[in-house]
């Protein structure tokens, strides 16, 4: 009778594990619309490797996935802008920025009767963003664009509404290649634009320039060859002007990646290097040090640990820079960081 009741007792404690290995655990997220495609794809990866892991996310910005970490109304955020000081004194705990991938913004346009590739500067950008260039035939375009037949057309700019790493990536170069725009709209995920109409989210604004002739806007490489929207080349540091591909992204990463600072929060717009893309970006997950769940907590680092490594294989086809070596190699060292008991 003993040994029977040992067995039973036995058999409930294996169903119990049984139970508890599969029971689902949900984790949510929130932030950048710049990295949501690739996002979207490592979860769903993820999942069918771990189908009691299921990882929501909602592209609502950068702004909104600082914020929402901040209040802890999601396990983790996501951002293209790191980051500031006052931010993360006034988390309720300790955040790590941990980089997924590297991106470009490409200048993106509709021109009426026009529809190859325009050259840029990012003074003749910054100009552009100040409301000083308000025609499509100026001669500072011109000037840069012999032989181009550009129409007399006003030049529509549009933004992003919403608090955004795109907007800060895109302030960010701005800022340094033109003293007036520093001066004028400075650096952040939401900044007070001088002229424009703004879109929400990256499809938001990819939507407004492909429907309105005359438009320009910021927005990742990705959507706007989803969208086979025309994008410019842009000239770097060196002089040269560059497309924004997956190659003169990485170019753009090499030098940063050569002197990564611990906590990974670092600008890698217009870097040095003759092939190099001026306006690219590391983009980060954020989480906490010390979560307050630890179950979720042991599966979002295991995810992290494989998009770190196996992840990184699908960055390429969906238009991503993969991270260089040595930087997965920090990010991967940082996991031991977050508590996971």
């Amino acid at each position: 009778m003993r040994l029977r009741r040992g067995l039973a007792a036995a058999g409930v404690l294996v169903l119990a594990g049984a139970t508890l290995a599969a029971q689902t655990i949900q984790i949510n997220g929130a932030g950048a619309t710049f990295p949501a495609p690739i996002y979207t794809k490592w979860f769903s990866d993820y999942n069918k490797l771990h189908p009691n892991v299921q990882i929501n996310y909602q592209p609502q910005g950068s702004g909104a996935g600082i914020r929402l970490l901040t209040n802890r109304t999601v396990f983790f955020g996501a951002t293209d802008g790191p980051m500031t000081q006052d931010q993360l004194v006034a988390a309720p705990g300790k955040v790590l920025h941990i980089p997924t991938v590297l991106g470009a913004v490409v200048p993106m346009y509709n021109i009426p009767g026009f529809s190859g590739e325009l050259k840029f500067s990012g003074q003749l950008l910054a100009d552009i963003y100040l409301g000083r260039i308000t025609k499509w035939n100026d001669p500072a375009i011109l000037k840069l664009n012999a032989g181009a037949n550009l129409p007399s057309t006003d030049i529509t700019v549009v933004t992003r509404s919403d608090g955004s790493g795109t907007t800060y990536i895109w302030t960010d170069y701005l800022s340094k290649v033109s003293p007036d725009f520093k001066k004028t709209v400075g650096v952040n995920t939401s900044v007070k634009w001088p002229t424009g109409v703004g879109g929400k989210g990256s499809e938001g604004l990819t939507g407004m320039v492909r429907q309105t002739p005359g438009t320009i806007g910021y927005v990742e490489l990705i959507y706007a060859l989803q969208n086979k929207i025309p994008f410019g080349s842009v000239q770097n540091s060196a002089g040269t002007f560059v497309t924004a591909s997956i190659d003169s992204v990485t170019a753009a990463a090499e030098a940063a990646a050569s002197a990564m600072p611990a906590d990974f929060r670092v600008s890698i717009t217009n870097p040095p290097g003759k092939d190099a893309y001026p306006i690219a970006s590391f983009t980060w997950l954020l989480v906490y040090e010390d979560p307050q769940d630890k179950t979720q907590s042991k599966a979002m680092v295991d995810f992290m640990k494989w998009a770190l490594a196996d992840g990184q294989k699908s960055a390429r086809e969906l238009g991503y820079s993969p991270l260089p070596k040595n930087v997965a190699d920090m990010a991967l060292k940082s996991m031991d960081k977050i508590r996971t008991k």
